[in-house]
């Protein structure tokens, strides 16, 4: 029984010691943000987080709440993409959640290609 006990200590103290160099790690990681973004403290760039918070965030130059939506460039890589995951049977929604486009831009990407089948009458 104490014998257990002592195991199950030591894999304690393992799973801890894991944990503490997982934190070193994002410790180190956080340290660095600010000058990763310009600023040459950790004070000035918490300063800089409030400000904005406070202001209701980066200026859009749009007046409403919703966020400016963005078309998707659609590039040859892209209409390749989509043409090598149709061979590999994956669905329109499948695609389009893995090459960040809509269904609609796949689904006209694969009309381009030929690779939608006719309707019957």
């Amino acid at each position: 029984m104490a014998k257990d006990r002592y195991n199950q200590l030591q894999s304690l103290r393992q799973q801890v010691a894991a944990l503490e160099s997982k934190l070193k790690k994002r410790n180190r990681k956080l340290l660095q943000l600010p000058s990763k973004f310009g600023f040459k403290s950790m004070e000035s760039f918490i300063e800089a987080l409030r400000e904005t918070s406070r202001s209701g965030g980066a200026k859009s130059g749009r007046s409403g709440s919703k966020p400016a939506r963005r078309r998707a460039k659609i590039t040859p890589e892209t209409k390749t993409k989509v043409k090598e995951l149709v061979k590999l049977k994956k669905s329109g929604t499948e695609i389009a959640k893995a090459l960040g486009i809509s269904l609609p831009s796949v689904q006209n990407i694969k009309k381009e290609l030929g690779l939608v089948k006719k309707r019957r009458k």
